[in-house]
C-alpha cells in the first residue's frame, strides 16, 4: 500500500507539508473566511477554487469558473503527477498542487472545490470536503451506490453547504423548454417517460490493452482509493469515456443515464421509485472492460412508468437518428394521453394524438435561462441559496441509478421506500446498497 493511503490526512500532512509546497508561489488572495462569514465570499472579494482531479472534465469546469474576474484558483490537486502538472502550470502564481485532496481541503483560502475524479471517489471527496467547510461543484455521476447517496445529502444538509452536480445539460435552453410544455398538461396526463443512449462499439469495444504496471508518478493505490484494488490498466485512465468500461468504475447507466433522466424528473417532478429492475448483459463486445453492452432498467412510481434504454451494440436513434451513420445518439420521450414529446439536448418535439392538441398552445417561457451551470454555483456561493442541481435535487436521481445497478448486479427486483429511504423486503439488496470501503478508507456511517 502506497504512504499516501495508509496515513491519516493530518499525519500526511506533518510529512508532506514541506515538499507538498516547495517552489510554489504565495497566492495574491486573502481569504474570503477573513472578509465574510465563513465559507460565504464577501460581495467583493473573489470566490477561491480549488480543483480535485485535473483530468479532462475537471480541467473544463475549472476553466468555466476561472474566467470569470471574481474568480480565483488556489489549488489543484491530482494523484498523477503528469496531469497536476499541467493543471498546476495553467494557473501557475496562484494555485498550490496538492498529490492528496485531504491536505488540500485544510487550505484556508478556497471557498468551494470542483470534485472531478473517477466516480468511485465522489461520495467520499463530497463529503469530506463538506466537513471541512468548502461548498462543492460535484461531477456527475454523484456516487455510484444507494447508500453514498443518501450519504452525501446528508452531510451537506449538515454542514449547510452549497453544491451543484455536473449535469450540464440541465443548464440548456431546450430542457427548460420542454419542463414548461410539460408541465403545461398540452400532452395530457403523462404515464411513461423512456430514455436511451445508443452507439456502436461492437465488437472490439475499447480495445484488450493488457493490464500493465502504472506509469511513473501516477499513485495507483491512491487512484483506486476506496474501492477494491486491481491491476493498472491504461484504458482506465485514457481520456474520454473509457471508464465506462469497467463495472467498478462507473460503466455507461451511472455515466450518462443522470443527462437523460434529469429531464423527467425534471419535468414530472418525480419522487424515489417504489419498484426497480434492471437487465441486461455483455453480448457482443470483447474487450478488456466488464461492463455490460446492453441495459434496460424500468422505474416504477405511484402514477408513471419510466425506463432506460442503453446499448453500445447498436446506434439506431428511433426518431432522434438524425443523419446516417454510426455515431452516438440520445434522446427522452414523453407519452401523453393526447400527444408525445420527444426530446435531444438541443431541440425538441411534438406528435399529437389525433387532433387532440388542435387547440393548444405553447406556453411562454417561464424558466429563467441558465447563467452558466458553473456560474450558477458561483453566484450561490454568494448568496447561500441552492443551485437548480444540488444535491437535494439530484441525489432522487442518482438513487434511482443506484437501484437500478443494484437490479442489474442481482438479477432481481427491488422494492424502496420513498418514506424511509430504505430498500425493503430484501436483506442483501440493503446490505449490498452499502460499498465496502478498502482499508484504511472508512464509510462515513454517521450520515446513514
Amino acid at each position: 500500500m502506497s504512504k499516501s493511503s495508509k496515513l491519516s490526512r493530518r499525519d500526511f500532512m506533518a510529512t508532506t507539508a514541506i515538499a507538498g509546497t516547495v517552489g510554489v508561489g504565495t497566492p495574491m488572495f486573502v481569504s474570503s473566511s477573513a472578509l465574510a462569514s465563513p465559507g460565504k465570499p464577501g460581495a467583493n472579494d473573489r470566490i477561491q477554487i480549488g480543483l480535485i482531479g485535473c483530468g479532462g472534465m475537471g480541467r473544463v469546469n475549472l476553466g468555466n469558473c476561472a474566467q470569470h474576474p471574481d474568480v480565483a484558483v488556489t489549488g489543484v490537486c491530482d494523484v498523477w503527477k503528469e496531469r497536476l502538472d499541467q493543471a498546476a502550470a495553467a494557473y501557475k502564481g496562484s494555485a498550490k498542487p496538492y498529490t492528496d485532496y485531504r491536505e488540500m481541503l485544510d487550505q484556508d483560502d478556497i471557498d468551494g472545490v470542483i470534485i472531478a475524479t473517477p466516480p468511485h471517489w465522489h461520495a467520499m471527496q463530497a463529503i469530506h470536503a463538506v466537513e471541512a467547510g468548502k461548498d462543492i461543484y460535484l461531477q456527475k455521476p454523484m456516487s455510484l451506490h444507494v447508500a453514498e447517496s443518501l450519504a452525501v445529502k446528508r452531510a451537506v444538509e449538515r454542514h449547510n453547504r452549497i453544491s451543484q452536480i455536473g449535469t450540464q445539460i440541465h443548464a440548456r435552453a431546450n430542457y427548460r423548454r420542454v419542463v414548461e410544455l410539460i408541465r403545461s398538461g398540452n400532452l395530457g396526463k403523462v404515464s411513461v417517460a423512456r430514455t436511451f443512449l445508443v452507439m456502436n462499439q461492437g465488437p472490439a469495444g475499447i480495445g484488450n490493452d493488457p493490464n500493465t504496471g502504472p506509469p511513473k508518478g501516477l499513485d495507483w493505490d491512491f487512484w483506486v482509493g476506496p474501492y477494491p484494488m486491481r491491476p493498472f490498466n491504461p484504458l482506465l485512465v485514457k481520456s474520454g469515456h473509457y471508464r465506462c468500461s469497467f463495472m467498478d468504475f462507473g460503466n455507461w447507466t451511472p455515466g450518462m443515464a443522470p443527462h437523460l433522466i434529469d429531464l423527467p424528473y425534471w419535468a414530472l417532478e418525480l419522487d424515489f421509485p417504489t419498484i426497480t429492475y434492471c437487465s441486461g448483459g455483455r453480448y457482443i463486445v470483447d474487450d478488456a472492460g466488464d461492463a455490460p453492452d446492453v441495459q434496460e432498467a424500468v422505474w416504477q412510481y405511484p402514477d408513471v412508468t419510466m425506463t432506460w434504454m442503453m446499448s453500445i451494440v447498436n446506434s439506431y436513434g428511433f426518431d432522434l437518428q438524425g443523419e446516417a451513420g454510426i455515431k452516438g445518439r440520445r434522446g427522452i420521450y414523453f407519452h401523453g394521453v393526447n400527444g408525445t414529446l420527444y426530446s435531444g439536448y438541443d431541440d425538441h418535439n411534438v406528435v399529437p394524438e389525433g387532433d387532440r392538441m388542435k387547440d393548444a398552445k405553447t406556453p411562454e417561457p417561464s424558466i429563467p435561462p441558465s447563467p452558466g451551470h458553473e456560474r450558477e454555483w458561483l453566484d450561490c456561493m454568494r448568496t447561500r441559496k441552492q443551485p437548480s442541481c444540488s444535491v437535494f435535487y439530484h441525489y432522487k436521481i442518482d438513487v434511482a441509478i443506484g437501484l437500478a445497478t443494484l437490479s442489474y448486479k442481482l438479477g432481481r427486483s427491488i422494492r424502496f421506500d420513498p418514506a424511509t429511504r430504505k430498500i425493503v423486503g430484501d436483506d442483501e439488496a440493503a446490505r449490498l446498497a452499502k460499498p465496502e470501503y478498502r482499508h484504511p478508507w472508512k464509510f462515513p456511517e454517521q450520515y446513514l
